[in-house]
């Protein structure tokens, strides 16, 4: 989907503390700086507790990045946390064409339409809660969130996140990063584009 990168992309992530929503963007950052990007990682909360809202966002560029100021019009929106499609009002400031993934059960033709976004923007759908459920028997969307992302960044392959988040997190147990890799590969294949 975005492969070539002539520009700046932005990125907003909406989570809640404790879904990783800030570590993911953080991995993202990583794996498109080993490929050779230029990139940022900040998060954006209040409270710092589990459950309260979170923003995370990155900046992707093939040119060194100046801008240092939050992201207010992103190009790609993730949904971490499926009820702040609701709460947060993820398409704010985003332009027509933008991309939306998002963890949710909803197909992304029904997404599309409780997002309220234009027919040039993208969705893609991936029920992260339940590969998360499935695979480490808790919520933790973020491994396959970045599965779904590897689609968004064509030039990456699934596989370079999966390695990276499993180089990231060497402190979990072995059987744990096992389950984030197949949680990672699960969010990539059982993504669906609308």
């Amino acid at each position: 989907m975005v492969s070539a990168m002539d520009g700046t992309i932005e990125v907003r992530w909406h989570g809640r503390g404790g879904q990783g929503a800030k570590s993911a963007s953080a991995v993202l950052a990583e794996v498109l700086f080993h490929e050779g990007k230029y990139v940022q990682s900040f998060p954006e909360y209040g409270a710092e507790r589990q459950g309260a809202p979170i923003r995370a966002y990155n900046r992707v560029s093939n040119r060194p990045i100046r801008r240092r100021c939050g992201v207010e019009n992103p190009n790609i929106v993730v949904v971490v946390d499926p009820t702040m499609i609701e709460s947060a009002n993820p398409s704010e400031g985003c332009a027509d064409d933008a991309i939306y993934l998002v963890n949710t059960a909803l197909d992304a033709g029904d997404l599309r339409r409780r997002l309220k976004i234009s027919d040039s923007a993208r969705v893609l759908a991936v029920d992260a809660t339940k590969i998360t459920i499935e695979e480490l028997g808790q919520n933790r969307p973020n491994a396959p969130i970045l599965g779904a992302l590897s689609r968004v960044f064509a030039d990456v392959p699934a596989e370079v996140f999966a390695d990276h988040f499993t180089r990231k997190m060497k402190s979990l147990p072995p059987k744990a990063l096992e389950a984030n890799r197949r949680a990672i590969m699960r969010g990539r294949a059982e993504a669906t584009l609308a």
